[in-house]
């Protein structure tokens, strides 16, 4: 029974700083759907690439990577009411439909509400993509301008099909009632983002947000093997501007090629823009000083540089290589 893995995809250029507000490790989930006869909805919310399994069949047919549809004989369209893990600025879809070629939908429009309180009966949805032509196998990106804050997106597929990966690019705005309590100041749930990094060639630092510990190898940050003097490094912005208390640096499931060690910059920088901050990054004073790594194990250390201090940025320096699964930054949020 052969397997075919879904062809390499990268993201275009001006959305990797962005956060998949429908990942399903941050809470996403399908609440509701019309139909998902060949293949349950929630599995197009998977983070993992698509897969095909030739001749894989279960009790209703062809099994499927993805959300399929069965053949609408009648009039109408199919849809998928997903809860974002995480309420945010909405600013592109990708509707992939990779390994769908004859069964996938002819064309898809989403809506979107707020509604923080999960409550969908009295909801506004508003119109946030129009009814768009989609094709066979492929990612389809679609750029959004609309700066709502937005809980919820109703996914519609027309008239019927399947999507392979469902994902919602925006920045995540958080909800924090309790201003003093500790809390993780860097994750994805909280707002941190990936501004800009060296390398990414075996996993992008966008996994260094999530929650969790690392699920294997692939789900962390790893560069390549450094040829060359210097040392790698990512710039990460925390959702908002804190006191950090503790630093973790997880290097779950990297065990030959974990960092000989790891330090940490960090700065506060109000209107900067996002390039601006790459030159200056040298030069920020250090959080955390370079530490020795060990394979596979949690770092805790006592934030003692900077500890009185507000930062809105850091600047991970991985020395010289290899892989960091998790970077946690324990604090609360500055006034």
């Amino acid at each position: 029974m052969a397997t075919l893995l879904a062809p390499s995809f990268e993201l275009p250029a001006h959305l990797q700083q962005y956060s998949n507000l429908a990942d399903p490790r941050i809470g996403t989930k399908v609440l509701e759907c019309s139909d998902d006869f060949f293949a349950e909805a929630q599995r197009m919310l998977q983070f993992n690439p698509p897969i095909f399994v030739e001749d894989k069949f279960d009790d209703h047919g062809k099994w499927m990577d993805g959300w399929e549809t069965r053949r609408k004989r009648h009039a109408g369209y199919d849809w998928a009411i997903i809860k974002l893990g995480v309420a945010g600025k909405i600013t592109a879809f990708d509707i992939d439909t990779t390994f769908f070629t004859g069964n996938y939908p002819a064309s898809a429009s989403i809506e979107a509400c707020y509604a923080p309180n999960g409550d969908l009966s009295n909801a506004l949805w508003q119109p946030i993509l129009d009814n768009s032509v989609l094709g066979p196998s492929q990612h389809h990106i679609f750029d959004i301008k609309n700066s709502a804050v937005f809980t919820h997106v109703r996914l519609n597929i027309f008239p019927d099909g399947g999507i392979a990966r469902f994902r919602v690019y925006g920045e995540v705005q958080i909800q924090i009632q309790d201003r003093q309590r500790t809390l993780d100041l860097l994750a994805l749930e909280n707002g941190g983002r990936v501004i800009a990094y060296s390398d990414a060639h075996f996993g992008h630092p966008r996994n260094l947000i999530n929650p969790n510990r690392g699920i294997n190898m692939g789900d962390g940050w790893e560069t390549k093997r450094r040829r060359a003097p210097g040392f790698d490094w990512c710039i990460l912005a925390l959702g908002q501007s804190g006191v950090i208390e503790k630093i973790e640096i997880d290097t779950a499931h990297f065990k030959g090629n974990f960092p000989a060690q790891v330090s940490i910059q960090a700065i506060y920088i109000e209107n900067a823009t996002d390039p601006q901050l790459i030159p200056q990054s040298m030069f920020w004073p250090f959080l955390l000083n370079a530490q020795d790594m060990q394979m596979d194990h949690i770092h805790d250390y006592v934030a003692d540089i900077l500890k009185h201090e507000k930062i809105s940025h850091i600047r991970v320096n991985m020395i010289p290589d290899g892989g960091i699964s998790r970077i946690r930054l324990w604090g609360k949020i500055a006034e």
